[in-house]
C-alpha cells in the first residue's frame, strides 16, 4: 500500500474517463485527504488542506478576475487540485489561470461531459476511508515487526535502518552529545545539505518535506529523530511510523542504559570492595583476566580526583571527563578503572610498563591534563589530583587509596607551590599530618614560634617571612635580602630581633631543623583554619 492517495490515483477511478489535465501536470502526485464540492467564491477558511475540489464553475461563471481569486485561494489553502465540469457554466479557461496553476504545480482537471458529483464523492470517500483502515493495519503490522525486532537487536542502528527501509526516506538522528547519524550513510556534501534543510525547518515555517520527534529518556531529550524526503510530502502515515519508531528507540535505549547502569553498579561494588582491601591477589587477578585479558599489570596505584563543585557536573559531563582522563593516561601505558564516590572520582591505575618510569609517565599525563583549557559541560575545570603510594601487589591497593586521600588532605593545607600530586613527594608534610592527628601540634608550634608570632601581630614586623626566607637561603644574608626586596641594614635589624626572640643559637644545626619543621607545621595549621571542615572530611 502506498502511504497516501494522490490526484493521479484518482484519475484512474470511475467517472474520470473523459477528462483533460489542462494545468499543473507536475502536481499530480499531490496528496488527497478529502473531496469537496465547492461553488462559492470565498473558500479560504473552509479548507484544511489536501482537498480535491469539484466545481461546476457557477460561482464565477465567466468572471475571469473572480475565477483567478478562487484559484489563488485554493493554492494558498494547499488544496490538492481543482476539477471543473465544462459546459454548463464554464466553457473556457483563461491563459492567466493556466499559467498560475502551472507556476504552483496546481492540477486543474476538466470534465469534458456532465458527471455525477455525488457518486464521485462517495467513491473517493470510500476509497479514502478504506485507505485509512489499511494504513492502521499497516501501522499495527509495522509496530509488531518492530517490537519483535527489539527482542533480538543489540544496536540502535538496526532500528534506524528498519524505519529507513520501510519508508524509503532519509533518516537523521541528532544525539544530545552532538553526534549525528545518517541512515543510510551519505557523502559529506549531502550531509551539509541535509543539515541545512533540518536547520531551516527548525527555525522557519514547518517544511512538508521534514518531520522530527524527540527521543526522551527519563524526562530528558536524548536525541532528535528526523525523516526527510526530496520528492514527496511527509504524510500522516509517515508521522505515525516516526512516532512508533521513536517510542521503540526510547525503550531500547532505556533498556540499554538500565543494563549498563546495572553492570556499572556491579563493577562499582566490586571496585569499592577492592579499594577496601577485601580481595585476595588471586581473586583480583581472576577479575582482571575476565575484564581486561590483554592487561598484565606490573603494579598499581590510586589517583583521587576532585572536581569542585562536584554537583555542578551532570552525568554526561562526568562521562566525558572520565573518557578524556582515560584517553590521556592510557597513552602513558596505564589501564584505568573508575569509581564515583561522594564528591570525588577514584581512578585505579594498572601499570603496564616498567615500574621505574611510572611517576615520570604520570607527570607527563598530568601536565597535558592541566595545561589544556579543559571544559567539562559548561564549566572550565582544573581537577585536584592526589596520587597514592605505588603498590606491587594488587591486594594492597587499599594502602594506595588511603594515601591518595591523605595526599588530598595535605594539599588542602599546604600553599599551592609546596603541594605535590604524589604522596611519595610530600615527605615532611606526611610527618606533620600524622603528628597533628596524634598530638597537640599547635602547642608544640607555639613553644618554638610564639615570640615571633606575637611580635608580628603587634608590630607587623614580618619576622616570620624573614625567618622562613633566611632558613631557605641557608643563612645567606645577601640572598635573603634579595628575595625579600629589602636593604641589608633592614635585614640585619630583623635578624637581631629574631636572635632576641628565639635565642642566639637559632641557626645551630639541631635547633634550626626544629624551627624549620615548626614553620612548616605552622603553615599547615594556618591553612587548616582557612578550610572549614577539612579535618572532619571523610572520602
Amino acid at each position: 500500500m502506498t502511504s497516501y492517495i494522490t490526484v493521479q490515483d484518482l484519475l484512474q477511478r470511475k467517472h474520470f474517463e473523459n477528462i483533460e489535465v489542462v494545468a499543473g501536470h507536475r502536481g499530480l502526485n499531490r496528496m488527497v485527504k478529502w473531496v469537496h464540492v465547492v461553488d462559492v467564491t470565498k473558500i479560504k477558511n473552509l479548507l484544511n488542506g489536501n482537498e480535491l475540489i469539484l466545481s461546476t464553475g457557477l460561482a464565477w461563471k465567466e468572471d475571469k478576475a473572480l475565477f483567478l481569486s478562487v484559484v489563488e485561494q485554493l493554492i494558498e489553502s494547499n488544496a490538492a487540485g481543482l476539477c471543473i465540469e465544462i459546459g454548463t457554466y464554464t466553457t473556457l479557461l483563461p491563459p492567466e489561470i493556466i499559467d498560475l496553476a502551472n507556476e504552483h504545480q496546481f492540477p486543474i482537471i476538466l470534465f469534458q461531459q456532465e458527471v455525477p458529483f455525488v457518486e464521485i464523492t462517495q467513491d473517493i470517500h470510500t476509497l479514502l476511508i478504506n485507505h485509512q483502515y489499511q494504513m492502521i493495519s499497516d501501522l499495527e503490522g509495522y509496530s509488531q515487526a518492530l517490537n519483535k525486532k527489539l527482542l533480538t537487536i543489540e544496536d540502535h542502528n538496526e532500528i534506524l535502518t528498519f524505519i529507513q527501509q520501510y519508508l524509503k526516506l532519509q533518516v537523521v538522528t541528532i544525539f544530545s552529545n552532538h553526534e549525528i547519524k545518517f541512515t543510510p550513510k551519505v557523502s559529506e556534501n549531502e550531509q551539509d545539505e541535509l543539515l541545512n534543510i533540518i536547520e531551516s525547518h527548525a527555525i522557519g515555517p514547518a517544511s512538508p518535506l521534514v518531520a522530527s520527534i524527540p527521543i526522551q529518556l527519563l524526562g530528558d531529550n536524548h536525541a532528535e529523530l528526523i525523516i526527510l524526503s526530496k520528492d514527496r510530502a511527509i504524510t500522516d502515515f509517515d508521522q505515525l511510523i516516526l512516532d512508533r519508531t521513536a517510542t521503540a528507540l526510547a525503550q531500547f535505549l532505556l533498556r540499554k542504559h538500565y543494563v549498563e547502569e546495572k553492570r556499572r553498579a556491579e563493577e562499582t561494588e566490586w571496585l569499592t570492595t577492592w579499594l577496601e582491601g577485601k580481595y585476595s591477589e588471586e581473586a583480583i587477578q581472576e577479575y582482571l583476566a575476565y575484564h581486561t585479558p590483554a592487561v598484565k599489570p606490573k603494579g598499581a596505584f590510586v589517583c583521587l580526583c576532585k572536581l569542585n563543585p562536584f554537583e555542578n557536573y551532570s552525568n554526561l559531563d562526568l562521562t566525558y571527563f572520565k573518557l578524556y582522563f582515560r584517553t590521556v593516561f592510557e597513552q602513558q601505558g596505564f589501564t584505568l578503572f573508575s569509581v564515583e564516590k561522594r564528591d570525588s572520582l577514584i581512578f585505579i591505575f594498572l601499570n603496564k610498563r616498567n615500574n621505574s618510569t611510572w611517576k615520570e609517565r604520570m607527570k607527563e599525563g598530568i601536565q597535558k591534563l592541566v595545561q589544556n583549557d579543559l571544559k567539562v559541560g559548561k564549566h572550565k575545570t582544573k581537577p585536584v589530583l592526589g596520587i597514592g603510594r605505588y603498590v606491587n601487589e594488587l591486594k594492597n591497593i587499599h594502602l594506595s587509596y588511603q594515601t591518595a586521600i591523605e595526599t588530598i588532605r595535605i594539599q588542602n593545607r599546604c600553599s599551592q607551590h609546596e603541594a605535590s600530586y604524589f604522596y611519595d613527594d610530600l615527605h615532611i608534610y606526611r610527618l606533620i599530618s600524622n603528628l597533628n592527628r596524634h598530638l597537640d601540634l599547635n602547642e608544640i608550634v607555639q613553644e618554638y614560634l610564639e615570640p615571633v608570632i606575637t611580635y608580628d601581630k603587634k608590630y607587623n614586623g614580618k619576622l616570620m617571612e624573614t625567618l622562613k626566607t633566611y632558613l631557605a637561603c641557608n643563612g645567606s644574608k645577601q640572598e635573603t635580602a634579595k628575595r625579600l626586596y629589602v636593604v641589608r641594614q633592614t635585614l640585619y635589624h630583623r635578624i637581631e630581633k629574631l636572635e632576641k626572640l628565639l635565642g642566639n643559637d637559632f641557626m645551630s644545626h639541631e635547633k634550626r631543623l626544629a624551627i624549620e619543621f615548626m614553620l612548616h607545621s605552622y603553615e599547615f595549621l594556618q591553612s587548616s583554619k582557612q578550610i572549614k571542615g577539612v579535618e572532619q572530611e571523610t572520602l
